[in-house]
């Protein structure tokens, strides 16, 4: 198992949420736990936009687009 933030994963590589940086915005991190970011959520990067931003993520059955700044608030378990 490795441990990368969301932001560093490739075209369709699965994870599990594991936690979210410390230092970040508190208030993005409770809009991010709101929408479903949670430790031991499955997620899946779907698709990297043209220009490498936004995100768009696989979660809880529905599709969401984040920008790599947020995403990088993110640490997720990948398998190997």
């Amino acid at each position: 198992m490795t441990i990368k933030t969301l932001n560093e994963l490739k075209n369709g590589e699965e994870g599990v949420i594991v936690s979210f940086n410390d230092e970040g915005d508190p208030n993005l991190k409770r809009h991010l736990l709101g929408m479903g970011f949670v430790k031991g959520s499955k997620i899946r990067l779907e698709k990297v936009a043209p220009l490498g931003d936004p995100l768009k993520l696989r979660l809880k059955g529905y599709s969401i687009c984040l920008r790599k700044k947020e995403a990088a608030n993110i640490k997720v378990e990948v398998a190997n």
